[in-house]
């Protein structure tokens, strides 16, 4: 029962949040400009363009439009492109793998790499290689994603040509999914983009990772397991890394949301063709339904993100209860 009241508490906050983006979203259109420009160019008469304006609804009041855009949404309708001249969400959605799979590359990086290190950091805090890896922490964390983008490319790709600098690569189609997890081309085109996208977030899981783990080291319960004789590594990953990890849940919930912010530059610099990618091509040609749908479901993603990850919460630490009480 109380998963259920959760679970239904949070649909409650999930509807109140993607109506508050989706006002936000709705509400930026009108200055991003004029979308007929884009459309019909500049040799089309004033009168003709008032008379689009008219048949497509932008001379309409906002809220009469608004109106109009959320009777749509409710049934999956998020408008028609004006480029593509088909439905928004179905283009985001054919760029989602592309993106998602960076995502996922990236995460794997940083949990892979983070982990390990942090916990060195922790139990070795004085060491010459902590020092070390904490000063490439802080030049990580000042270093913007494009910058380490153009940096990988000017050293992988130009000077070494150990991989390919743009594009996604070889992909294969499976259902409506188009992967380039499965070919050799398509993991080698990921390699460069992944680190990047990375690349911002992994020096801030290291230096969260090792704050977290000194602390509980301190604990009282750990002082206790080491006096009970009990083994390091039982001590460390057992008793210490298990309740460092509910703190790391709690930010590494919300960053994975930021990662597919991040994805914008990223995919910039790489021209992968994903939603980043595309969400700048929306912004250039002022296709505004495109616009709206990209901020719509990024923001769709952020909100089933933090839902999973107090689900999470549970499993780490069965003595967090979901509904907020303690056990």
């Amino acid at each position: 029962m109380d998963t259920l009241a959760f679970l239904i508490r949070r649909l409650g906050q999930a509807v109140v949040v993607m109506l508050v983006i989706s006002v936000i979203g709705f509400s930026i259109q009108d200055n991003l400009g004029d979308p007929l420009r884009e459309l019909v160019g500049q040799a089309v008469s004033e009168a003709e363009r008032q008379a689009l304006r008219d048949e497509m609804g932008l001379n309409d009041p906002f809220v009469l439009r608004f109106g109009r855009f959320l009777a749509g949404a409710v049934q999956g309708d998020l408008g028609t492109s004006y480029f593509f001249k088909r439905p928004a969400l179905e283009v985001i959605l054919d760029k989602f793998p592309a993106t998602f799979e960076l995502v996922l590359a990236a995460s794997l990086i940083i949990v892979l790499v983070s982990v390990p290190l942090g916990v060195f950091c922790a139990i070795r805090p004085n060491g010459w290689v902590t020092q070390a890896i904490m000063g490439f922490s802080i030049v990580g964390i000042s270093i913007p994603v494009f910058l380490t983008a153009i940096f990988l490319i000017y050293i992988f790709s130009i000077e070494l040509g150990w991989l390919p600098s743009f594009g996604r690569g070889q992909t294969v189609t499976l259902g409506w999914w188009t992967t380039g997890l499965l070919t050799r081309d398509g993991l080698a085109h990921l390699v460069l983009p992944a680190i990047a996208l990375s690349s911002i977030m992994l020096p801030l899981f290291i230096r969260l990772i090792r704050g977290e783990m000194m602390e509980v080291l301190r604990t009282e319960y750990v002082r206790f397991a080491w006096a009970k004789g009990l083994s390091s590594r039982r001590v460390w990953f057992v008793h210490a890394f298990k309740n460092t990890l509910l703190p790391v849940i709690t930010v590494g919930g919300v960053q994975i949301g930021t990662l597919i912010a991040y994805t914008i530059l990223t995919e910039t610099v790489f021209q992968w063709p994903g939603m980043g990618f595309l969400f700048l091509e929306a912004v250039n040609r002022v296709d505004t339904p495109l616009i709206i749908a990209y901020i719509i479901v990024v923001g769709l993603i952020f909100v089933v993100t933090n839902t999973v990850v107090d689900l999470v919460y549970t499993l780490v630490n069965p003595m967090v209860k979901i509904t907020g009480r303690a056990a």
